[in-house]
């Protein structure tokens, strides 16, 4: 059993390299794996420091997170948010991905009455209950299989659940991917959310989260038009008894397909580090604090705001590759640059020009307030879902550029010109 499986099953958050005298190289596969990981790694002294005097805390050397995001990482969850939660009946979507983990974590934590964790894929459920149970029996209740985009399962979903609180993290989130295939996109991450706000009004949900991207804001990609079209399916809900927000996330570290996880990987291996280009820059956020956004948001949201964690200046990704290779002790990384690929951003930001933006009463995190509808908006829609569902690319690509005046599609012929390119990282949130 490696590392990697031994703290995923066992979700371990912390991995303490006790022998000192390991071989370099070793230490370092050791702490790539754990860091890969999401977890942790502490260095304790050697033994002639530890007999010379007392081992304590202080003396463990620790990959840091903050030095790699630039800035203090978030890590308190407010009592409010605790009210909210508790005695709530809860439904996560998307609850086997990373994020979605981390949610149903976080979640019980907060003792709700009951915890639905949906999901179309069952090996990731399994994966789930495993990590949060010690067992995965898969025989309760509070997991389900079903797919957002089905109408009439969902609809079942919901009336059978009567959820108070709803975190939608499902997602088509792969960038790339979704510029070869834009139908999916829609299909996912705006008619499936649709459909579950739909049930969430019809079933009186008392509050709605939608997990939406920094790409979003004044998108270039299939991947941020899409998700900005859900944030606005969101706010077009804003006005009736259910509370409705969005939450954008910045890259998300050690999430399954990051950044860091790729950048591990290719470290490992002893290849070139590849990074589409030098002065490329990103906001990131750990998952924990990604997680802790979403739910502060869950008990701020009131008429449909987009919340948007201060993640200070963004990060060159050259830098935060050597940042990381630093701590790993390596020096002299091999980087490998593909250029920016079809719908990427040199710079993203985290605000749409037209967005006004102010402070909530969490000082780390600010929102948007909704803007105006278009006002063939619903009409939009309905065109995108028929191109979308008789597999129409270029429709959709049009029709997206007609909902959404900043998004321009992408060049079919750019994407031939970068297809035999290394995809150097997946694009979440």
């Amino acid at each position: 059993m490696d590392l990697r499986q031994v703290i995923r099953e066992q979700n371990i958050s912390v991995v303490v390299v006790a022998i000192p005298s390991l071989p370099l190289p070793t230490m370092s596969s050791l702490i790539r794996e754990a860091a890969s990981s999401g977890a942790h790694v502490r260095f304790l002294p050697s033994f002639l420091a530890a007999l010379q005097r007392d081992a304590r805390a202080a003396d463990m050397r620790v990959v840091q997170l903050n030095a790699l995001l630039g800035r203090q990482e978030r890590s308190e969850l407010q009592p409010r948010v605790r009210e909210v939660l508790r005695d709530a009946r809860v439904l996560v979507t998307g609850a086997g991905g990373s994020i979605g983990q981390e949610l149903c974590r976080q979640i019980r934590s907060c003792h709700p009455s009951s915890l639905h964790m949906l999901d179309h894929d069952e090996s990731n459920l399994h994966t789930l209950q495993l990590a949060l149970e010690g067992e995965a029996l898969l025989n309760t209740t509070e997991v389900i299989v079903a797919d957002i985009r089905d109408r009439d399962r969902i609809g079942q979903v919901f009336r059978a659940v009567r959820p108070q609180i709803v975190f939608h993290a499902a997602a088509h989130k792969h960038l790339p991917l979704l510029e070869r295939h834009p139908c999916e996109g829609v299909k996912s991450n705006v008619l499936g959310t649709d459909i579950l706000m739909t049930s969430a009004l019809e079933t009186q949900v008392e509050r709605f989260v939608l997990i939406s991207t920094d790409k979003a804001a004044d998108p270039k990609s299939i991947l941020g038009a899409t998700k900005r079209l859900a944030e606005m399916i969101v706010q077009a809900n804003a006005s009736g008894a259910t509370r409705v927000c969005s939450v954008r996330f910045g890259n998300v570290l050690g999430s399954r397909g990051s950044l860091l996880s790729v950048v591990a990987e290719q470290l490992e291996r002893g290849i070139p580090v590849t990074v589409t280009d030098p002065d490329v820059t990103r906001f990131f956020m750990t998952v924990e604090e990604a997680v802790r956004l979403v739910l502060s948001a869950a008990s701020m949201a009131e008429y449909g705001e987009t919340f948007v964690l201060d993640m200070g200046e963004p990060v060159r990704i050259v830098e935060l590759v050597r940042r990381y290779a630093a701590q790993l002790h390596m020096s002299d990384v091999p980087i490998r640059y593909t250029g920016l690929r079809p719908g990427e951003k040199l710079h993203e930001a985290l605000f749409s020009e037209q967005e006004e933006r102010f402070r909530t009463i969490d000082p780390g995190i600010w929102a948007t307030r909704p803007a105006a509808l278009p006002t063939e908006f619903h009409d939009g829609l309905d065109q995108l879902y028929a191109a979308a569902s008789n597999g129409e690319d270029s429709l959709v690509r049009t029709t997206l550029s007609e909902l959404l005046p900043a998004y321009s599609p992408a060049s079919v012929d750019n994407m031939a010109l970068t297809e035999a390119l290394t995809v150097p990282y997946g694009d979440e949130f």
